[in-house]
């Protein structure tokens, strides 16, 4: 067995000592009670009572009440048995001396002795009874929190250091320690919290004893104690069988839970997959359709197309080459994102030249509306990966156009609010309902509308990761006048916004159209 650890044994030892000292003054309480009460009744019987033995019979008596009731049925037995020695030595003729002349007198101080013994027993019995009433409703009450504390969503770790420390305190344990499986990792608690719970792993250490945790005949861990003296009763037994009990179905609600989140994980893998599956087979394929019947027209033998009707299938092959290759680099980047790879290479400068780079570049995608860029003058630079975030607003503004009606506005307007540099697109589409704006960003949901089926559902989700990995993020609103708004924040590091600084009015915007 390995050793144990210096709080382990630390704490060890000041339970000792602490259980020592308890049982000295005990030992030191049930002597006094015994020598001074039947002291005190003798004296008060001698002053106060003018040496009566009535009134000395009457002291004696409570005395022995009082040290049965103090100090348990040892100190009132041989407070009963001082009490009958001084009433014949002070208060039985001829006094002074333990010689009793007449029978009367040897009858009344047996029958003394005797009753003195009985009501002091009685008494300390009932008082411990009552001690043990109130000590087993302690007892249940630690076990009935315990349980109401094990089924609620509170960690099971730290229920099981609680419980450790419970039981311990409530025994008197040296130490306590819970090693349970709740399915797929191995919770392993001890109290003291110093103490290392392999040292008190079974059986060998001395007064240590293992309980079992098991329910419907599946064992999950055992819950062990260790007292070194005095050793368990079988009432303690019992006690902490009852806490292991509990302790068992907290790491059987744990373990269900666990199977519970992995089959959910599971569900929604697979649900993951089938969306991935239908998604990327369906947005692979139309462009390639396209592609293909383009180039075949363009290749089939004894066709004769115009110089226009050339050009227009090129531009129709390069626009859907040009969208199979933005949804294979979303695939790629959402590869990297569930990989955690998805790290920008931050460099600073102005977001509005990424996104007059952007506006050119989705020429054709945005030529069927009217796009309006509003740019803030003065605006910060900010620490930003231009690559990414040329994919981001380009994901943004195709989701925009995919749902905008022809010769609708599509605005984007950058400005400076607070502690971000905010891109705001907005359109004219039907809008998305407040309940579902947070789920347009998760990957793979889609929203079909009368204009547009829904793209692959990873557009946005990666707009916001490349955003999240900026330091800022990504939110959906609803468009003054109807329409979505989404607006992809960059935090400003290291200055303050243009009114703070030099306390001049703020430029007005700049508006392009194209």
């Amino acid at each position: 067995m390995e050793s144990e650890s210096k709080p382990a044994v630390a704490w060890s030892e000041r339970v000792i000592r602490l259980r020592r000292g308890r049982a000295r003054a005990r030992v030191a309480l049930a002597v006094l009670a015994a020598v001074a009460l039947p002291a005190a009744a003798t004296g008060l019987g001698l002053s106060v009572l003018r040496s009566s033995a009535f009134g000395a019979l009457s002291a004696y008596i409570l005395a022995v009440a009082v040290a049965a009731l103090v100090a348990g049925t040892a100190s009132g037995v041989g407070a009963a048995l001082l009490s009958f020695l001084g009433l014949n030595y002070f208060f039985t003729e001829p006094r002074h001396t333990f010689e009793v002349k007449r029978p009367g007198d040897a009858v009344a101080l047996v029958a003394f002795l005797l009753v003195a013994s009985v009501v002091g027993a009685l008494l300390a019995r009932a008082v411990g009874e009552r001690h043990r009433a109130e000590r087993r409703a302690e007892e249940m009450g630690a076990l009935n929190r315990l349980a109401l504390r094990l089924l609620s969503e509170e960690p099971v770790e730290r229920l099981f250091q609680d419980a450790a420390g419970m039981v311990s305190r409530l025994l008197g344990l040296d130490r306590a320690a819970i090693v349970a499986d709740v399915g797929g990792e191995t919770i392993t608690v001890a109290e003291p919290k110093g103490a290392d719970p392999r040292s008190v792993d079974g059986p060998g250490d001395e007064g240590s004893e293992e309980f079992p945790l098991g329910t419907e005949g599946r064992s999950l861990g055992t819950l062990t104690a260790v007292r070194r003296s005095p050793s368990l009763s079988n009432e303690e037994r019992r006690l902490l069988a009852a806490f292991a009990g509990q302790v068992a179905l907290g790491a059987a609600r744990a373990r269900f839970d666990h199977e519970i989140r992995q089959a959910r994980l599971d569900v929604e893998t697979n649900s993951l997959r089938a969306a991935l599956f239908s998604s990327v087979t369906h947005d692979l394929r139309t462009p390639l359709s396209t592609i293909k019947a383009g180039v075949s027209s363009l290749l089939e033998p004894g066709t004769e197309l115009s110089s226009s009707q050339s050009q227009d299938l090129l531009k129709a092959v390069l626009e859907e080459t040009d969208r199979l290759n933005r949804l294979v680099g979303n695939l790629l980047d959402l590869a990297r994102l569930r990989a955690g790879a998805l790290v920008p290479s931050l460099t600073p400068m102005g977001v509005e030249e990424v996104v007059e780079s952007v506006i050119g570049r989705l020429e054709l995608v945005l030529a069927p509306f009217r796009v309006r860029t509003i740019v803030r003058p003065e605006l910060p630079a900010v620490l930003l990966d231009p690559v990414q975030v040329d994919q981001a607003l380009s994901n943004v503004l195709e989701n925009a156009a995919r749902h905008a009606p022809p010769g609708s506005d599509i605005q984007v307007t950058v400005v400076r609010f607070a502690s971000w540099v905010e891109v705001r697109v907005s359109d004219r589409g039907p809008g998305i309902p407040p309940e579902e704006r947070e789920h347009v960003l998760e990957p793979f949901y889609r929203r079909d509308t009368d204009r547009a089926r829904g793209g692959s559902g990873l557009g946005l989700a990666i707009a916001n990761a490349v955003m999240l990995a900026h330091g800022g993020g990504l939110v959906v609103e609803g468009a003054p006048g109807g329409g979505t708004a989404v607006i992809m924040r960059f935090p400003v590091r290291g200055s303050r916004p243009p009114r703070e600084r030099d306390g001049r009015p703020l430029p007005a915007p700049v508006e392009r159209r194209r």
